[in-house]
Protein backbone atom coordinates (compact mmCIF):
# COMPACT_ATOMS: atom_id res chain seq x y z
CA UNK A 1 0.00 0.00 0.00
CA UNK A 2 1.47 3.48 -1.23
CA UNK A 3 1.29 6.30 1.53
CA UNK A 4 1.01 9.36 0.07
CA UNK A 5 1.41 12.46 1.97
CA UNK A 6 -1.19 15.39 1.06
CA UNK A 7 0.11 19.04 0.48
CA UNK A 8 -3.17 21.62 0.66
CA UNK A 9 -2.34 24.84 -0.66
CA UNK A 10 -4.08 28.29 -0.15
CA UNK A 11 -1.83 31.50 -0.90
CA UNK A 12 1.07 29.31 -2.18
CA UNK A 13 1.07 27.96 1.61
CA UNK A 14 0.89 24.63 3.09
CA UNK A 15 -2.68 24.61 4.71
CA UNK A 16 -4.94 22.02 6.34
CA UNK A 17 -8.52 22.46 6.80
CA UNK A 18 -11.41 20.88 8.99
CA UNK A 19 -14.01 18.91 7.04
CA UNK A 20 -13.23 20.67 4.28
CA UNK A 21 -14.46 23.87 6.09
CA UNK A 22 -12.02 27.18 4.63
CA UNK A 23 -12.70 28.98 7.84
CA UNK A 24 -11.23 26.58 9.71
CA UNK A 25 -7.35 27.30 7.46
CA UNK A 26 -4.35 26.11 9.98
CA UNK A 27 -1.29 27.15 7.74
CA UNK A 28 1.94 24.60 8.62
CA UNK A 29 4.22 26.44 6.36
CA UNK A 30 5.03 29.12 4.37
CA UNK A 31 6.83 27.45 2.03
CA UNK A 32 5.01 23.52 0.77
CA UNK A 33 8.77 22.86 -0.85
CA UNK A 34 10.18 22.26 2.64
CA UNK A 35 7.59 20.10 3.14
CA UNK A 36 7.92 18.09 0.03
CA UNK A 37 11.52 17.92 0.70
CA UNK A 38 11.55 16.34 4.50
CA UNK A 39 8.47 14.44 2.80
CA UNK A 40 11.80 12.68 0.39
CA UNK A 41 13.94 12.59 3.16
CA UNK A 42 11.90 9.91 5.18
CA UNK A 43 12.10 7.88 1.88
CA UNK A 44 8.12 8.70 0.63
CA UNK A 45 7.89 8.42 -3.42
CA UNK A 46 4.11 10.16 -3.80
CA UNK A 47 2.72 12.91 -3.01
CA UNK A 48 -0.83 14.31 -3.06
CA UNK A 49 -1.45 18.02 -3.66
CA UNK A 50 -4.34 19.92 -3.35
CA UNK A 51 -5.23 23.45 -5.03
CA UNK A 52 -7.84 24.62 -2.17
CA UNK A 53 -7.66 28.11 -4.05
CA UNK A 54 -8.21 26.05 -7.38
CA UNK A 55 -11.16 24.40 -6.04
CA UNK A 56 -12.93 27.90 -4.76
CA UNK A 57 -11.83 29.72 -8.19
CA UNK A 58 -13.26 26.30 -9.82
CA UNK A 59 -9.83 26.85 -12.25
CA UNK A 60 -5.98 26.01 -11.56
CA UNK A 61 -4.19 28.66 -9.15
CA UNK A 62 -1.07 27.11 -7.41
CA UNK A 63 0.71 25.89 -10.44
CA UNK A 64 3.25 27.60 -9.61
CA UNK A 65 4.11 25.40 -6.68
CA UNK A 66 3.13 22.68 -8.45
CA UNK A 67 6.13 23.15 -11.20
CA UNK A 68 8.27 23.94 -7.84
CA UNK A 69 7.55 20.71 -6.13
CA UNK A 70 8.07 18.55 -9.28
CA UNK A 71 11.36 20.28 -10.40
CA UNK A 72 12.78 20.07 -7.03
CA UNK A 73 11.83 16.62 -5.89
CA UNK A 74 11.73 13.36 -7.58
CA UNK A 75 8.28 13.08 -5.71
CA UNK A 76 5.49 11.55 -7.84
CA UNK A 77 2.57 13.99 -7.92
CA UNK A 78 -0.78 13.94 -7.85
CA UNK A 79 -2.76 16.99 -8.41
CA UNK A 80 -6.19 18.31 -8.14
CA UNK A 81 -8.22 21.20 -7.12
CA UNK A 82 -10.21 23.04 -9.76
CA UNK A 83 -9.50 21.32 -12.65
CA UNK A 84 -12.48 22.14 -14.97
CA UNK A 85 -10.95 22.14 -18.71
CA UNK A 86 -8.31 21.02 -20.75
CA UNK A 87 -6.47 23.86 -20.00
CA UNK A 88 -6.26 23.36 -16.27
CA UNK A 89 -5.57 20.02 -16.89
CA UNK A 90 -2.74 20.87 -19.94
CA UNK A 91 -1.41 23.40 -17.29
CA UNK A 92 -1.79 20.69 -14.47
CA UNK A 93 0.51 18.00 -16.58
CA UNK A 94 3.33 20.83 -17.91
CA UNK A 95 3.55 21.82 -14.39
CA UNK A 96 4.81 18.00 -13.77
CA UNK A 97 1.88 16.33 -12.55
CA UNK A 98 2.48 12.50 -13.23
CA UNK A 99 -1.55 12.02 -12.19
CA UNK A 100 -4.39 14.46 -12.03
CA UNK A 101 -7.39 14.02 -9.23
CA UNK A 102 -10.70 15.06 -11.29
CA UNK A 103 -13.75 15.78 -7.90
CA UNK A 104 -16.79 18.20 -8.85
CA UNK A 105 -16.27 17.64 -13.11
CA UNK A 106 -17.09 14.18 -13.36
CA UNK A 107 -20.33 14.88 -11.81
CA UNK A 108 -21.21 18.28 -13.08
CA UNK A 109 -19.32 18.18 -16.86
CA UNK A 110 -18.97 14.32 -17.04
CA UNK A 111 -18.60 14.34 -20.61
CA UNK A 112 -15.08 16.62 -20.15
CA UNK A 113 -14.18 13.60 -17.58
CA UNK A 114 -15.18 11.24 -20.00
CA UNK A 115 -13.20 12.80 -22.96
CA UNK A 116 -10.05 13.21 -20.56
CA UNK A 117 -10.15 8.91 -19.64
CA UNK A 118 -10.26 8.72 -23.09
CA UNK A 119 -7.31 10.63 -24.21
CA UNK A 120 -5.13 10.48 -20.71
CA UNK A 121 -6.09 6.77 -19.63
CA UNK A 122 -7.38 5.57 -16.09
CA UNK A 123 -3.45 5.90 -14.84
CA UNK A 124 -3.16 9.35 -15.02
CA UNK A 125 -6.65 10.55 -14.34
CA UNK A 126 -8.09 9.66 -10.53
CA UNK A 127 -11.44 9.91 -10.03
CA UNK A 128 -12.05 11.76 -6.58
CA UNK A 129 -14.95 10.86 -4.38
CA UNK A 130 -15.90 13.16 -1.41
CA UNK A 131 -18.76 11.79 0.29
CA UNK A 132 -20.93 13.26 2.57
CA UNK A 133 -23.45 10.28 3.88
CA UNK A 134 -22.38 8.55 1.14
CA UNK A 135 -23.10 11.31 -1.22
CA UNK A 136 -20.95 12.84 -3.50
CA UNK A 137 -19.93 16.26 -2.63
CA UNK A 138 -18.57 19.49 -4.61
CA UNK A 139 -16.46 22.33 -5.42
CA UNK A 140 -14.59 22.16 -1.94
CA UNK A 141 -17.11 20.06 -0.44
CA UNK A 142 -19.85 23.24 -0.34
CA UNK A 143 -22.48 21.29 -1.85
CA UNK A 144 -23.38 18.28 -2.02
CA UNK A 145 -24.83 16.12 -5.17
CA UNK A 146 -27.45 13.59 -5.43
CA UNK A 147 -24.98 10.94 -6.46
CA UNK A 148 -24.57 7.93 -4.25
CA UNK A 149 -20.85 6.78 -3.94
CA UNK A 150 -20.48 3.09 -5.44
CA UNK A 151 -23.01 3.71 -8.15
CA UNK A 152 -21.39 6.78 -9.08
CA UNK A 153 -17.81 4.74 -9.09
CA UNK A 154 -19.85 1.86 -10.41
CA UNK A 155 -20.51 3.69 -13.10
CA UNK A 156 -17.09 5.18 -14.35
CA UNK A 157 -15.23 2.21 -13.69
CA UNK A 158 -16.98 1.05 -16.95
CA UNK A 159 -15.42 4.43 -18.51
CA UNK A 160 -12.15 3.22 -17.84
CA UNK A 161 -11.51 4.53 -14.79
CA UNK A 162 -8.87 3.29 -12.31
CA UNK A 163 -8.33 4.62 -9.38
CA UNK A 164 -10.40 6.32 -6.55
CA UNK A 165 -9.57 8.96 -3.61
CA UNK A 166 -12.77 8.29 -1.60
CA UNK A 167 -12.66 11.25 1.48
CA UNK A 168 -14.98 10.87 4.11
CA UNK A 169 -15.57 14.59 4.94
CA UNK A 170 -17.15 13.27 8.30
CA UNK A 171 -13.69 12.21 9.19
CA UNK A 172 -11.70 14.60 7.35
CA UNK A 173 -8.94 16.73 9.75
CA UNK A 174 -10.58 15.20 13.00
CA UNK A 175 -7.93 12.35 13.59
CA UNK A 176 -10.67 9.41 14.89
CA UNK A 177 -9.50 7.43 11.96
CA UNK A 178 -10.36 6.27 8.64
CA UNK A 179 -13.57 5.31 7.33
CA UNK A 180 -13.18 1.80 7.80
CA UNK A 181 -16.57 0.51 6.93
CA UNK A 182 -17.16 2.40 3.78
CA UNK A 183 -14.03 1.56 2.42
CA UNK A 184 -14.76 -2.15 3.29
CA UNK A 185 -18.33 -1.83 1.29
CA UNK A 186 -16.72 0.04 -1.54
CA UNK A 187 -14.04 -2.52 -1.74
CA UNK A 188 -16.95 -5.59 -1.96
CA UNK A 189 -18.79 -3.77 -4.43
CA UNK A 190 -15.58 -2.43 -6.69
CA UNK A 191 -13.30 -5.52 -6.39
CA UNK A 192 -11.14 -4.29 -8.88
CA UNK A 193 -10.58 -0.44 -8.22
CA UNK A 194 -7.51 0.87 -6.64
CA UNK A 195 -8.92 2.41 -3.18
CA UNK A 196 -7.28 5.34 -1.76
CA UNK A 197 -8.10 5.87 1.51
CA UNK A 198 -7.94 9.63 2.26
CA UNK A 199 -9.16 11.47 5.24
CA UNK A 200 -9.24 10.58 9.22
CA UNK A 201 -5.85 8.54 9.38
CA UNK A 202 -4.88 9.29 13.25
CA UNK A 203 -1.83 6.54 14.15
CA UNK A 204 0.45 4.70 12.38
CA UNK A 205 -1.34 1.44 13.51
CA UNK A 206 -4.56 2.37 11.49
CA UNK A 207 -2.00 2.11 8.19
CA UNK A 208 -1.79 -2.02 8.34
CA UNK A 209 -5.86 -2.08 8.86
CA UNK A 210 -6.18 -0.20 5.26
CA UNK A 211 -3.86 -2.88 3.87
CA UNK A 212 -5.72 -5.62 4.51
CA UNK A 213 -8.74 -3.77 3.50
CA UNK A 214 -6.81 -3.98 0.61
CA UNK A 215 -6.75 0.17 -0.17
CA UNK A 216 -4.01 0.65 -2.74
CA UNK A 217 -2.87 3.85 -1.10
CA UNK A 218 -3.68 6.12 1.66
CA UNK A 219 -3.40 9.67 1.97
CA UNK A 220 -2.05 11.35 5.32
CA UNK A 221 -2.27 14.71 6.42
CA UNK A 222 -2.96 16.49 9.26
CA UNK A 223 -1.93 13.36 11.35
CA UNK A 224 1.56 14.77 10.19
CA UNK A 225 1.70 17.89 10.75
CA UNK A 226 -0.16 17.43 14.24
CA UNK A 227 2.77 14.84 14.94
CA UNK A 228 0.62 12.39 15.33
CA UNK A 229 2.25 9.89 13.49
CA UNK A 230 5.81 10.78 13.16
CA UNK A 231 8.31 11.02 9.67
CA UNK A 232 10.57 8.56 11.42
CA UNK A 233 7.48 6.23 11.76
CA UNK A 234 6.86 6.81 8.65
CA UNK A 235 10.15 5.94 7.02
CA UNK A 236 9.86 2.83 9.64
CA UNK A 237 6.60 1.63 7.97
CA UNK A 238 8.01 2.45 4.63
CA UNK A 239 11.16 0.44 5.00
CA UNK A 240 9.50 -2.21 6.40
CA UNK A 241 6.26 -2.62 3.80
CA UNK A 242 8.28 -2.16 0.65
Amino acid sequence: MRIIPAIDIIDGKCVRLTKGDYATQKIYNEDPLEVAKAFEASGVSYLHVVDLDGAKAKSIVNYKVLEKLATRTRLKIDFGGGLKSDEDLNIAFECGAQKITGGSIAVKQSEIFKAWLTQYGGDKIILGADVKDERIALSGWTETSDQVLIPFIQKYQEEGVRYVICTDISKDGMLEGPAFELYQSLLTACPDIKLIASGGVSDIAELPRLSDLGCEGVIIGKAIYEKKISMKSLETYIVKNS
